[in-house]
């Protein structure tokens, strides 16, 4: 069993900072499990879009725009159906470039998770407000629990 646990965001944007301060928490409690990667790819998109090839499954973790309250945890499976054609543009690359990359090389999708918080700001400034901070450590329990379930089905 090949996982990738993903973090996505820059860090010089306020909350959008969620992914890479969840996978620094994620580092810093020592090596992963055999067979699970876990990396800050920032907002390295082209290299998380091939990175990807070849993973059973994917955990990505990211802020997500606010639809209600900043700092609400998410957990959402994504499949093939959930994944809105985007064109590749190595400059800007969103989530559906990024994942349909998979697709367009001739790879299937992997099961693939979002571990995702609602956010307050993407002001340009260094940090995450207090809200998304709080979530910080329901986003490492959430991707813990999805890495054992992925172990424990492999």
């Amino acid at each position: 069993m090949k996982i990738l646990v993903a973090g996505i965001g820059n860090i010089f944007l306020g909350d959008d900072g969620f992914g890479p301060e969840v996978i620094k928490r994620l580092l810093a409690e020592g090596p992963p499990p055999d067979g699970v990667r876990i990396i800050d790819y920032g907002i390295r998109g082209v290299h998380l879009a091939y990175d990807m090839y070849g993973s059973d499954r994917l955990i990505l973790v990211d802020a997500l725009p606010t639809e209600n309250a900043p700092g609400e945890l998410v957990v959402l499976e994504i499949g093939p159906g959930d994944i809105e054609p985007t064109p590749f543009d190595a400059h800007q690359m969103s989530p559906g470039a990024i994942l349909g990359t998979l697709e367009r090389i001739g790879e299937p999708l992997p099961p693939t998770y979002l571990v995702g918080c609602r956010i307050d700001t993407t002001f340009e400034e260094i940090g995450l407000t207090p809200r998304v901070e709080a979530a910080v450590p329901g986003a490492i329990d959430a991707v813990h629990k999805l890495i054992d379930l992925s172990l424990e089905g492999s």
